[in-house]
């Protein structure tokens, strides 16, 4: 399957054609170096979730959107497996790095503060190692990831989610379906954030 293949899969209705082109140009920028299977497990399906898990939980909370949505598009850029890849949210974070200098999330990256910037860094670097973060937005982070879980057959347990808004029995039934359903999402959502 191409680049593209599961990229036009998320493309929101309604997006006009100048914001459907920056969209396919992100997506294929990070699907470049994908070598997964776009439409797998940790591909854009699980991203569009983890957006949408982060966007509600952010509004809640007060976490970062801007970071949120960085890190449902970066997170699981960089995965090699489906299996243990301990490496691979150091391996998203370094592609934000690089986009940061140049290309279609330059100006979104850029125009995080620094001290934003590292957030998403440590959220994608640490987002499958620690149980936990004290800020607000790399926690928020974590749980937009660990919301979508039950993709993989593990059963959401709320008391290993980091923020009060994620634990919400409520929030949990929601992401739980959605995630079983393999629902799209509003994954690229994303782009309108980004500009």
């Amino acid at each position: 399957m191409g680049p593209g293949a599961g990229a036009a899969a998320v493309l929101p209705r309604g997006m006009d054609e100048k914001a459907g082109d920056r969209a396919m140009a992100l997506l294929e920028t990070i699907l470049r170096g994908y070598v997964l299977d776009p439409d797998g497990l940790h591909g854009v399906r699980h991203w569009g979730r983890v957006l949408d898990n982060g966007l509600k939980l952010a509004a809640i909370n007060g976490a970062d959107a801007r970071v949120v949505v960085l890190f449902a598009a970066l997170h699981d850029a960089r995965r090699e497996n489906d299996d243990d890849d301990p490496e691979h949210g150091s391996r998203g974070a370094s592609l934000g790095r690089v986009l940061r200098e140049g290309g279609p999330l330059q100006s979104a990256l850029s125009a995080l503060t620094d001290g934003s910037f590292e957030l998403l860094v440590t959220a994608c670097t640490l987002h499958t190692s620690a149980r936990s973060h004290p800020d607000i937005t790399v926690a928020t982070c974590f749980d937009a990831d660990r919301l979508d879980l039950p993709r993989c057959g593990i059963r959401i347990d709320p008391s290993r989610l980091c923020t009060r808004a994620a634990r919400d029995l409520a929030v949990v039934r929601w992401a739980t379906a959605r995630s079983l359903a393999n629902h799209v999402g509003d994954g690229l959502e994303l782009l309108r954030a980004l500009e």
